[in-house]
């Protein structure tokens, strides 16, 4: 192989081990958002975001909602008014799905479709579809941070649960 050969695919294997980052950390992001809490070992949503870092609802139904955010403790301290302690959600799931992620040296583009099925603690429930597009940059040691998130409502639907005797969030 000659030095070209090899750095081509140099660059090929750091883009895919970027990704595979980038799903990390997104999936980190939905399982510590997720309700009942089963914390990942230690971790925290501060610790997924860069210090410039951007949260905001974009569209009808999420910019004037949730509007824009800077800094994880503005983004932390918005999510916790839906996190347990907070009586807010009695479960939440989220899933993602129709992903696409673009690498360019030290910055990552990702975009998903979210399903989040939520039961709230007033015995309600739906299900809501967003559109995430969140950019990421690389941070030390192979982690990737997230940058500036995005999401947008595109639709949601009542729907029932049964909720498992003695689950509390």
């Amino acid at each position: 192989m000659n030095p070209s050969t090899i750095e081509a695919l140099q660059a090929r294997l750091d883009a895919l081990e970027a990704q595979n980052a980038v799903r990390a950390t997104i999936a980190r992001y939905m399982a510590l958002c997720d309700v009942p809490v089963h914390a990942l070992a230690g971790e925290t949503l501060a610790e997924l975001f860069a210090e410039d870092a951007v949260w905001e609802g974009i569209g009808p139904q999420y910019a004037s909602k949730f509007g824009r955010l800077t800094g994880p403790a503005q983004i932390v301290g918005m999510l916790q008014r839906y996190l347990p302690p907070t009586p807010h959600f009695a479960t939440n799931v989220h899933f993602l799905t129709s992903e696409h992620i673009e690498v360019e040296g030290s910055i990552a583009k990702g975009r998903w479709i979210m399903l989040q099925a939520s039961g709230y603690v007033d015995e309600k429930a739906e299900l809501i579809a967003a559109r995430l597009q969140i950019d990421f940059a690389r941070a030390s040691r192979g982690i990737w941070l997230i940058q500036h998130f995005r999401t947008e409502r595109l639709f949601d639907a009542p729907w029932q649960i049964n909720p498992r005797q003695g689950n509390t969030a």
